[in-house]
């Protein structure tokens, strides 16, 4: 596949998307939605066979500024209808993102402001460098949120919180990130990427099937009612409980063989959590 606005490639079974438009600090243009629109699909396809996880950075100083502000001036002229309808047409990209049966761990590595934010905040895990600042900052051009920013945020932090930061669209760094519950950890600007990807490789060993299924039941869980999760758990435990990996593991643990996945172990190895 050949892309325009992100770099990808796949290194020990890690996927690594890199945003890559550095002199406009990863603005979300038009060719890099396109991008992710042919990608996201393929890393559906491959999850758990030549992708065991996914890594999302940016190039440069910055993970994502956010929307592409330059190419809105030229789109002023739309009508209402069919601003709707590209959004609309948008709307796969993030559930495509959120939904992705794999782990996703967004390295934010400087700004991410707007639909940039919003970006990370579909990953299943944000880590971040000391000078990193996030902004929803939609609001300052008289937006609200969107790519999925509304859906996201408030079940990350709260309904209160979410609110101070998009009605104030205030930059936090790192460190009230983390205090909010915004970003999973903050690791050293050096060695920053290769730490992440190292992290996304701690899942080489796990089910990926059921990381993936306990990831779509995790999504609907703030929707669903108490007695339909229940059932949705019984019919995932069922295929999982039929699968290879369950069976091997066992296998072993009667063995009394260490198991292939021990995240603690891997943890102490790496040096952190």
């Amino acid at each position: 596949m050949e892309f325009q606005h992100i770099l990808f490639e796949v290194e020990d079974e890690v996927g690594v998307i890199t945003l890559n438009r550095p002199e406009a600090r990863n603005a979300l243009s038009e060719e890099m939605r396109g991008d992710f629109d042919k990608l996201l699909p393929w890393l559906a396809a491959e999850a758990g066979k030549t992708v065991k996880a996914v890594v999302i950075t940016g190039a440069g100083t910055a993970f994502s500024a956010g929307g592409d502000i330059k190419g809105m001036k030229s789109r002023a002229t739309a009508t209402t209808y069919d601003a709707r309808a590209r959004m609309r047409a948008s709307h796969h990209r993030m559930y495509d993102v959120g939904h992705l049966e794999l782990p996703v761990i967004a390295a934010v590595n400087g700004a991410a402001a707007g639909a940039g934010f919003c970006l990370a905040l579909a990953a299943d895990f944000i880590v971040a460098t000391p000078r990193s600042r996030f902004a929803a900052s939609f609001n300052r051009i008289g937006l609200v949120p969107d790519w999925a920013g509304l859906y996201y945020l408030p079940r990350l932090i709260g309904l209160q919180k979410a609110k101070e930061l998009v009605y104030t669209c205030r930059l936090i760094d790192a460190e009230e990130a983390k205090q909010m519950g915004v970003i999973y950890d903050i690791w050293p600007e050096e060695g920053f990427l290769d730490r992440a990807k190292a992290f996304a490789r701690r899942f080489k060993n796990a089910s990926t099937e059921a990381l993936g299924m306990s990831k779509n039941l995790l999504n609907q869980s703030f929707e669903t009612d108490f007695k339909t999760m229940l059932e949705l758990e019984a019919m995932a435990q069922s295929i999982a409980r039929a699968g290879d990996y369950h069976k091997q593991a066992v296998a072993r643990f009667v063995d009394k063989q260490p198991p292939l996945f021990n995240w603690e172990a891997m943890a102490k190895e790496a040096g952190g959590r």
